[in-house]
């Protein structure tokens, strides 16, 4: 759902306040409201978390819900809920005590998107584009509607996916053999 009526640039995104905890993407321009995140979704991304920071991934570069600056022909900030940041780019981040990922700044590591009802073009097509644009070398598309789990890594500008299901141990091009199966993940 659009909740401005004029199309924004990423600067008046940043300084943006409507006085309501919504959380918004920024669109082409437009400001998006986000529709609230189930039980299942939130699930996922807390278990992804934990998981993450039990592989010895610090905390300081596990963000959820950090903004990131896309490439498109107008402004576009989309907001994953998981991302990984490099070493450098966690320390541009808290030097600017921002939390946006802005386009001169390096891609973060890897980015997680758990699929919500009637999203799934957003993730799938549209995020997948813009990531790939960022040169984000990782992308998770975790999909609770068809229950499996897409790994996408970024091969010559492009992502190449790898798709798991069930009982299937997730290998991560950014962190290996994973002791994680897709229905793991996607029971939170």
């Amino acid at each position: 759902m659009t909740v401005a009526t004029k199309l924004m640039t990423l600067a008046e995104y940043l300084i943006h306040d409507d006085g309501t905890d919504t959380i918004c993407e920024l669109v082409n321009g437009e400001l998006v409201a986000m529709p609230p995140e189930s039980y299942q979704n939130q699930q996922v991304t807390i278990s992804l978390l934990i998981y993450f920071s039990q592989l010895g991934i610090p905390t300081r570069l596990l963000r959820n819900q950090i903004a990131i600056a896309v490439t498109g022909g107008r402004a576009t900030a989309r907001i994953p809920d998981l991302t990984v940041l490099s070493e450098d780019l966690a320390l541009q981040l808290q030097e600017t005590n921002r939390s946006l990922i802005l386009a001169d700044m390096p891609p973060p590591n890897l980015v997680v998107e758990v699929v919500s009802p009637n999203q799934d073009k957003r993730d799938y097509r549209y995020k997948r584009s813009e990531y790939a644009a960022r040169q984000i070398p990782e992308y998770w598309i975790v999909d609770p509607i068809l229950n499996k789990v897409t790994i996408l890594e970024l091969v010559e500008g492009l992502y190449e996916e790898q798709v798991y299901v069930g009982e299937q141990s997730i290998e991560s091009p950014l962190l290996g053999s994973l002791t994680l199966t897709a229905q793991a993940v996607l029971a939170g």
